[in-house]
Parts: structure tokens; sequence; C-alpha cells
């Protein structure tokens, strides 16, 4: 059984949804199961399905608390989903997909977070109904990691959410978007 990881202002992170079996996804979602968390990992291609469960039981045999479970569709994985993290390509109408699709699926509880080196938390929390749930997260997940977090942020999923990550054995840094929203960026001046 999963254990329960509380945080500050009683949030608590049981099930985590990885969206994307790659291998950097694959990995993420083992070391979440090996922290003792139920795993729900989901990926369009079967093959890295049945990776991930080749690696899971190879694990197992070392006594591992968590749970994995495989989803076929990101509806599956993410319906009682405490945490969401998806492991797309990093570019911004992929991002503003998977979010869109997981904001719709996901319980109004659900914390989105997505990894990227560049793109605006701000930009991309602002297109979902939950601006105050998502954060993105940079740096490398299991070392050293910085959360950042739109002016909106819901400070329980923050704080829930570097709990999280400390418990998978990163150390993390939370932060403020430092980035302007796109729109800003893009405002030209002219006299």
């Amino acid at each position: 059984m999963a254990t329960a990881f509380p945080a500050p202002g009683s949030a608590v992170i049981r099930t985590v949804a990885v969206i994307g079996a790659g291998k950097a996804g694959r990995s993420f979602a083992l070391a979440c199961a090996a922290a003792g968390f139920h795993v729900v990992l989901e990926d369009v291609m079967p093959a890295n399905l049945r990776q991930a469960e080749a690696d899971f039981s190879d694990m197992r045999l070392h006594a591992a608390p968590g749970r994995l479970e495989l989803a076929l569709t990101v509806e599956d994985a993410v319906h009682a989903a405490d945490l969401a993290i998806d492991f797309v390509p990093d570019e911004l109408e992929s991002k503003l997909e998977i979010l869109s699709l997981l904001d719709r699926m996901a319980p109004p509880r659900t914390i989105l977070c997505t990894p990227t080196s560049g793109i605006s938390i701000t930009d991309l929390a602002s297109c979902t109904y939950r601006p105050e749930r998502c954060l993105a997260i940079r740096g490398t997940l299991g070392s050293s990691v910085r959360l950042l977090y739109p002016a909106s942020v819901d400070t329980t999923a923050l704080s829930a959410t570097a709990h999280f990550f400390e418990t998978v054995g990163s150390t993390v840094e939370t932060e403020a978007d430092p980035d302007l929203p796109m729109l800003m960026k893009n405002i030209v001046y002219t006299r």
C-alpha cells in the first residue's frame, strides 16, 4: 500500500499520473514507485508501457514499496491522481495541448506539473481552469529542481509538490515564475 506524504497545509499526494513512458517518464515513474507512491503511467506507445512493466517487475524483486499501474488513456491515468506530470516534448504547442487535456480530465484537486526549460508557467497556467494548481519544473528530476509557480499559486499545492519531489530524491527550490507572460514579451513599442 502506498504511503501518504502529508505536507504543510494538509495537502497529500498519494497517486501520481505520469503521462509519457519514454525514457524520462518511465524513469521518473519507477522512482516514484520506489519512493512508495501509487503511480499510473500512460503512453500512446504500447512498447513503452511494456518496457515500464518489465522494469518495474525487476524493481519489485528489491521490494519497492509503491505500485505501478499502466493506463491506455490519459483519462484513465488521471481520474484519481493527486498530481499529474507530463513528459511530452518541451514545445509550446505540445505543452498547451497536454495541459489542456489534463485540465479537462483530472479532478479539480489534481496538481498539474510540467517539466520545461524555458516556457513560462504563467502562460501555460493561464490556459487552464486551475492556474493556481499548475507548476513548472526546471532541473534534473531526482537531483536538483526548481518549482516555478504563477502569481496565483495555491500555496498548499506548492508545498505538497515540493514535499513530493523531496520524497523522490530531489533537492527543491521554489520560485515565482521569472518569465514575463509571452503576451508581454511580444509587445513591440514604437515611438
